[in-house]
């Protein structure tokens, strides 16, 4: 049979009836008795069944990085036996105009324990991704938490606002309009912050990721290690030391050039031209001694040298060597080329430079007696 509070209301009122009289003083003053003893033992069971239950789930993983748990379940129980005691109450005297007053408020109460549980959500969310390696930041979680909390604490606001009879249309409205305004006068400063919480998600680099810089100061360094991903911008700092600030939107619409993301390890490609008449294979001999001279250069796959070029008036050659630290990509280069001339210098194999004949013609008359005189070089 299906429960019926009525009927089981008007069962207890004929009960009460029976026990007590018609006196309606003394059945108002029971029925507030009964009620504060009810709410009084529902209220002593539930903390012991709660206690209980929490001493048996208490070595499980789950509640032992949330304690707070079971805290948060009594007060909510807590809140949820006084919202009916006092209901009860009210309607037994009749105030329904302090009954949504009552309700209003309860219904902001619950806010707070109903943002401890959406945070532990999150936070159990995150441990998980953390140990499914997903790449997203720490950053985002708070956000949440925080967006959260504000968006729990307007709702509850919204409800309770409609339980006392208030028209909440115009202030989503006027809120809906006020949104629009702020939109277009920082439209700016927000797609910074969409660009930001893209940047998170999608993680094209991470905070230590060394990235190429696409402007940077005139004779300095166009590239540097990510420091920091903000809300607004990215801080990154260039070998130079430089901390560069640029604005999250900017670099979405750019092409990110991370040398770091996957694995430390990059080729480098260094080119190197020899004269025409050079022995071709003794300075490829001779440029991959260098290259495995360097200490941070990776023996597999092994460096390799090959011709890529006939100029104008040398065989362009380029060595490509793995190295085992990006950030060592620039003094790759120095080192090599330092090295490789040196050789050069040394085994007599020329780095030719561009060579041009000029020739002076004279086309003029030439004076009685004189010869022409002969093109000159």
């Amino acid at each position: 049979m299906a429960f019926d509070p009525d009927r089981w209301l008007t069962a207890y009122d004929l009960w009460i009836d029976s026990l007590i009289g018609a006196n309606a003083h003394l059945q108002t003053a029971f029925k507030v008795a009964v009620a504060l003893v009810v709410a009084l033992v529902v209220w002593s069971a539930l903390r012991l069944v709660l206690a209980a239950v929490a001493h048996r789930l208490a070595r499980l993983e789950f509640f032992k990085g949330n304690k707070l748990f079971f805290q948060l379940l009594r007060k909510a129980s807590f809140y949820a036996i006084l919202l009916a005691l006092g209901i009860y109450l009210i309607r037994l005297f009749d105030l329904a105009l302090i009954e949504k007053i009552y309700t209003a408020v309860f219904i902001v109460l619950f806010a707070a324990p109903l943002i401890g549980f959406l945070k532990m959500a999150l936070q159990l969310l995150q441990n998980r991704l953390d140990l499914s390696h997903t790449k997203i930041d720490d950053i985002v979680f708070d956000l949440l938490n925080r967006f959260a909390g504000v968006l729990i604490y307007v709702l509850a606001g919204i409800l309770a606002l409609d339980k006392l009879g208030v028209n909440v249309m115009p202030f989503i409205a006027g809120a809906g309009v006020m949104g629009i305004a702020i939109g277009f006068a920082a439209k700016d400063t927000l797609s910074n912050l969409i660009a930001g919480i893209l940047l998170i998600i999608d993680r094209p680099f991470e905070v230590g990721d060394r990235i190429e810089l696409w402007q940077t100061p005139e004779n300095s360094a166009t590239w540097g290690d990510v420091i920091d991903i903000g809300l607004r911008a990215t801080k990154i700092r260039t070998t130079d030391n430089i901390v560069i600030i640029i604005p999250n939107n900017e670099i979405m619409l750019r092409d990110i050039i991370n040398y770091t993301t996957i694995d430390s390890k990059i080729r480098v490609r260094v080119n190197i031209g020899v004269a025409y008449d050079a022995d071709l294979k003794k300075a490829k001999e001779l440029i991959l001694g260098v290259a495995g001279s360097m200490a941070w250069a990776s023996k597999e796959p092994p460096p390799v040298v090959v011709v890529n070029n006939f100029g104008e008036s040398s065989v362009d050659l380029q060595l490509r060597v793995w190295i085992e630290n990006a950030r060592k990509r620039i003094h790759t280069i120095s080192y090599v080329t330092d090295r490789v001339k040196e050789a050069f210098d040394r085994e007599g194999i020329e780095i030719p430079y561009p060579k041009r004949d000029i020739q002076i013609r004279y086309s003029g008359p030439v004076p009685d007696g004189e010869t022409p005189a002969a093109p000159a070089k």
